[in-house]
């Protein structure tokens, strides 16, 4: 087991979560409650790097289920970057694949972002 390090930062797209080590039933709530306390307006995106994930758990899919929630209802965007492939796997068995748009890095992600007009 791995203990998990989080990381946050903010960009012009919005906030990125940067997640290292085990994102599982240990440390999911950690994850769970940092997400009111992020800024996040209507029209940005939020991004999880999960670059350096080593495992993730049913309890991990959910805390990423959460902060989708999160972002949905701040009216913004969510991407996931550099999505291992243990995980990518996971995803496409569940469906998730068409729930959570990704790219291959967090600044990929940040390049990828349209700030609303109008």
């Amino acid at each position: 087991m791995t203990q998990l390090t989080v990381h946050t930062r903010t960009t012009a797209a919005g906030p990125v979560i940067e997640l290292t080590g085990d994102l599982d039933n240990h440390s999911a709530p950690e994850v769970r409650e940092l997400l009111p306390e992020l800024v996040l307006q209507a029209g940005q995106q939020l991004v999880i790097d999960l670059t350096g994930i080593t495992f993730c758990d049913s309890s991990g899919i959910t805390v990423l289920i959460a902060a989708r929630n999160r972002a949905l209802e701040a009216h913004a965007g969510i991407v996931l970057a550099a999505v291992p492939d243990r995980v990518s796997r996971i995803f496409r068995m569940v469906g998730l694949d068409h729930v959570f748009p990704t790219h291959p890095t967090a600044q990929a992600a940040e390049t990828a972002w349209q700030p609303p007009t109008g």
